[in-house]
This record gives C-alpha cells, sequence and structure tokens, in this order.
C-alpha cells in the first residue's frame, strides 16, 4: 500500500521527488505484491491486521486493487465531488485546502506517505476540500463502499481503520489548539516537530528534510501571515536552531524547539 517502492525505500519521502513516470491508468495489484507493499507501511495495520486468514487476506486484495498517480499540482479530488473511495499516501505529498468566504485558500493540512486522504466526505458522501499533490505522488485507491461491507465481516479491519480515523481526530483537535492559544514562533515549532515526529515514525531523519510546502502555504496552515512565517524562520535560524537552504531545513537544536513549547519530550501536536 502506501510504503515507497524498493528503489526509493530508503529516501526522505520529503526529499526525493517522484521517479516514476506518470499515468492516469490505475496499476492492478496482486496478493504478493500488496503484501510487500504494505509491510513497511505505518498504516498497515489497516490492510493486514494481525491474524487474518488466507481467505481474508485475498478479500482484501480484492478492496485495494487500484493505484493512482499523480503530478505535482494536479488534484486528486475537488471540494463537492462524490465521495467514493479513501487515498492512501504510498508515495509522495499532499496539501489539503477550503475556500474561506472572501475566497482565500485556508490550507488544512499536510499529508505524507502512510497516511490517508478523504475521511471528509464520509459524513455528507460529499468531498469538504480539495486535495492536491505537491510533489509527483501515488495514491491506494480504497472504494469505501467496499472496505464499509468488508469491515463487517473482519472486525479487525474495522477495529484498525476505528483507530486510524481517532486519529485523525486527535490531529484535527491539535491544530485547533494550536491555531487558538499559540504564538508564532510556538505554531512554528510545533509544525517543525510534528514533521520530525512522523519522519521518525517512517524510518527517515528527524532533523533534516526538504519543505515541499512553501512557505505562504505553511502560513496558511498555522494562521500566520508569510513575513510572520519568514521572521519565525530567520529568529531560528539565528538562535541556531535550525540551518535553512531554500527549502532544506536542518534542526540543530531539537531540545530548543521543545523548549519553546515547555516540552521535555515528543508531545507536540501529532
Amino acid at each position: 500500500m502506501p510504503a515507497p517502492d524498493p528503489a526509493g525505500a530508503h529516501a526522505d519521502p520529503m526529499s526525493q521527488p517522484g521517479k516514476t513516470s506518470m499515468t492516469t491508468q490505475p496499476e492492478p495489484l496482486n496478493l504478493t505484491r500488496l503484501k510487500t507493499a504494505c509491510s513497511n507501511c505505518n498504516l498497515r495495520e489497516l490492510c493486514l491486521p494481525v491474524g487474518l486468514t488466507r481467505d481474508e487476506l485475498e478479500s482484501l486484495e480484492e478492496l485495494i486493487y487500484t493505484r493512482r498517480k499523480l503530478r505535482r499540482s494536479e488534484s486528486l479530488f475537488h471540494a463537492g465531488d462524490p465521495f467514493r473511495s479513501l487515498y492512501a499516501v504510498r508515495s509522495g505529498f499532499f496539501k489539503t485546502r477550503v475556500a474561506t468566504i472572501d475566497g482565500r485558500d485556508q490550507v488544512t493540512g499536510f499529508q505524507m506517505a502512510g497516511e490517508i486522504i478523504g475521511m471528509d466526505g464520509i459524513g455528507t458522501d460529499l468531498h469538504t476540500c480539495d486535495a492536491i499533490a505537491l510533489e509527483d505522488s501515488e495514491v491506494c485507491v480504497i472504494p469505501y463502499a467496499k472496505l464499509d461491507d468488508l469491515s463487517r465481516d473482519i472486525p479487525a479491519l474495522a477495529h484498525h481503520f476505528h483507530k486510524v480515523m481517532s486519529r485523525e481526530i486527535v490531529r484535527d483537535h491539535g491544530v485547533m489548539i494550536l491555531l487558538g492559544s499559540m504564538r508564532a514562533e510556538e505554531r512554528l515549532a510545533t509544525f517543525l516537530l510534528n514533521l520530525s515526529q512522523r519522519l521518525t515514525a517512517r524510518g527517515f531523519s528527524p532533523s533534516e528534510f526538504v519543505l515541499r510546502m512553501t512557505r505562504e502555504e505553511i502560513g496558511s496552515y498555522l494562521g500566520l501571515k508569510l513575513e510572520t512565517v519568514s521572521r519565525a524562520f530567520s529568529r531560528f535560524q539565528d538562535d541556531g536552531i535550525i540551518a535553512v537552504r531554500q527549502k532544506h531545513v536542518q534542526i540543530t537544536d531539537i531540545p530548543a524547539l521543545r523548549a519553546l513549547l515547555g516540552q521535555s519530550g515528543d508531545a507536540a501536536c501529532r
């Protein structure tokens, strides 16, 4: 599922652009490839819960049978589109956004390999946001109606899917706290620590990565103006907390970032 191809298995998903040729045609998966693709994915508990029988694994193969490739800036779906599927990010990076009343685009999230996009449409059967690829990307397509049916027959699948949904709710709650109570530098520190934690969970460097989003998009997500984001980056660099070369960021003092939030551990917004 959303694990990188073997050729890129050791590459940082935020620092390596997609290298496969793009096509709009879905690519079928057989069971062997499904197991291999999901083996290193942090969503493997959704596709391959522990203790499934051979018949249940074959049912999952029928569920997750297509992949879709997107080029940079291509839309996965738009607000108002009918909701039919969930999408597990296999490689690449996405942003989700909504249009505000005054016509501005508000970034609502950034999704990397191993995360699911599309749950916004479950309640209304319509997507409520746009999902845009920030680099050449690939997703596994999971038809929701089939997932719902299969979950009734495989309780472990339903249980683990609910865990994935719970993580998304917790993350959204964290963003609300972020926007409502933190100063600009605290917001940026939380954002960088969050990226660090998510990369660490995937086996990549916690301190060096390339930002696929622009500073303007970071500001939109954090509720900050572009100039404020740039000043916060500059202060962190002047204080020796990070080193920045264009979009390449190295966190040189993670404890200092945590100290801005009064943290001693890894409790930044997850």
